[in-house]
């Protein structure tokens, strides 16, 4: 189908091709009702602008990106992204936004592509998620003075947006929990361990061990990937002084560590707790199911994604936190085993 140009809505509209490119561009110089007309006319004949136009125009590119740096193949078996998007694009999709998304290799990869987004112009502002602890990607976003949010914590500066959960209160109410089933000897299978959350998350945890006095708290540091959990696990689960009750990062970490108790033979709930730090359907797909962190992460994406079209349209960085996740007890968490 040929391209409908901006020519032949001023030919149907009867007026100049400037007072066409000041009514599509929302700019001054034409009568509400002729600007009502034209819009009316170019939406009909389905006229979109271009990228290289809105380029030169100095447009917005009505796009926002999300940068994975992570390998592709996890995208499959993680339910927490293919939530968090979902709601990232209801929001979105409501603001007439387009969410461009790449997966990329390491964050060498990710400030390569941010660079070049945005020099051509290609989005208005940027989701940045799994922040590390040192992430060479702010110094970058900074420099290029790109709106953006972080799936995360505030930093201290304050200069970039942020929604975020409270990652310790949910793991000291994870650990409370399991002390008070009668658990002594208590695991943590940790993601990776240049993460921000993940230090977060396993300095509470070290904190509650050491606070119910339970001695030097036991953390395993992995990927992420069903295979490290399962690795773990196994090496958990084969020490004299095996733990009662561990807790995963994430869900699929938490479902192959089922399947390796079962491979072992170690009863779950009766020998074995098991608690997932994500909470999704695989978690009650499985049997026993897993007792997990609940929250809300279609609406964390739709927060994030509000926050950042404030700042798009000239808001200020502001800090969102959403509600802290809360346990969903199943079948996988019980009494500890007797001495």
């Amino acid at each position: 189908m040929k391209r409908v140009t901006i020519g032949e809505i001023a030919e149907r509209a009867g007026v100049s091709i400037g007072a066409v490119s000041y009514a599509l561009n929302g700019r001054p110089g034409v009568s509400e009702e002729t600007r009502r007309r034209i819009l009316e006319i170019a939406d009909r004949l389905g006229w979109r602008p271009s990228l290289a136009a809105r380029s030169l125009s100095g447009s917005r590119a009505h796009s926002v990106g999300l940068v994975l740096a992570r390998p592709a193949d996890t995208l499959g078996v993680e339910p927490f992204f293919m939530r968090f998007i979902s709601g990232l694009e209801r929001e979105l999709s409501g603001q007439r936004t387009g969410l461009l998304l790449q997966v990329v290799a390491d964050h060498a990869a990710a400030v390569e592509a941010i660079r070049l987004w945005w020099a051509e112009r290609r989005v208005d502002g940027l989701v940045v998620t799994d922040l590390y602890a040192q992430d060479a990607r702010l110094p970058v976003i900074a420099e290029l003075g790109v709106p953006a949010v972080l799936a995360g914590r505030p930093r201290a500066d304050g200069a970039l947006g942020a929604v975020w959960a409270d990652d310790t209160a949910a793991v000291d109410s994870s650990v409370d929990y399991l002390v008070a089933l009668g658990h002594r000897r208590i695991a943590r299978v940790a993601g990776l361990p240049a993460l921000d959350h993940t230090q977060v998350r396993v300095a509470a945890f070290r904190a509650a061990v050491l606070r119910h006095g339970l001695g030097e708290p036991r953390v395993v540091e992995t990927d992420y990937t069903p295979e490290e959990g399962a690795r773990a696990t196994r090496a958990l689960l084969s020490r004299p002084d095996r733990p009662t009750a561990i807790l995963y990062d994430n869900d699929v970490m938490a479902v192959a560590a089922l399947n390796v108790a079962q491979e072992m033979g170690i009863a779950v709930p009766g020998e074995l707790s098991i608690l997932a730090g994500d909470d999704s359907q695989l978690c009650v797909l499985v049997r026993p199911a897993l007792t997990a962190l609940s929250w809300d992460i279609q609406a964390y994406g739709l927060h994030t994604a509000r926050v950042l079209l404030e700042m798009v349209d000239g808001g200020p960085a502001r800090s969102h936190q959403e509600r802290t996740p809360v346990l969903t007890v199943r079948g996988s968490t019980a009494a500890a085993p007797a001495g």
